[in-house]
């Protein structure tokens, strides 16, 4: 199974028929989903950006972000949308480091979440982002109220 990438539905079905999970895993190995410093790193070189640049586009604190970039610390869920604004991610993007990160993904039924897919969508900077939620009423990314 190795080479090539198989669907997440083609997963299930091979999860489903194996009598064992240790089975299961020792078949899709090549196929486990990245560390979120792993993906991170990897868009930064694909982009060619260095992480000190994207830590303060991600109005990031730079300690904090080189501990993200190297593993040692895991990112809240306003942190993965704030790198994400910070690579120029847009929302199936986003919605990906969501989903490496292990954080819920943007949900459009949430106002707060409605306003960032907006953005996104639209190609809004974080700034501008922070400011249509603050305007709205709603906290800003990176603030206390995750």
């Amino acid at each position: 199974m190795e080479g090539k990438r198989i669907s997440t539905d083609e997963l299930l079905k091979i999860l489903f028929k194996e009598p064992s999970v240790e089975r299961y895993f020792e078949q899709t190995k090549s196929e486990t989903a990245p560390s979120f410093a792993e993906y991170l790193t990897a868009w930064c070189r694909r982009l060619e950006e260095v992480p000190e640049r994207v830590i303060l586009r991600a109005n990031l604190e730079k300690s904090f972000g080189h501990q993200l970039f190297s593993g040692r610390r895991r990112p809240s869920r306003d942190t993965v949308i704030q790198l994400a604004f910070a690579l120029g991610a847009d929302v199936e993007e986003t919605q990906r480091f969501l989903t490496i990160a292990r954080k819920s993904r943007l949900y459009p039924r949430v106002r707060r979440d409605a306003v960032i897919l907006h953005c996104l969508q639209n190609r809004r900077s974080l700034v501008d982002t922070c400011i249509m939620l603050s305007d709205l009423g709603l906290a800003p990314l990176g603030g206390r109220n995750e």
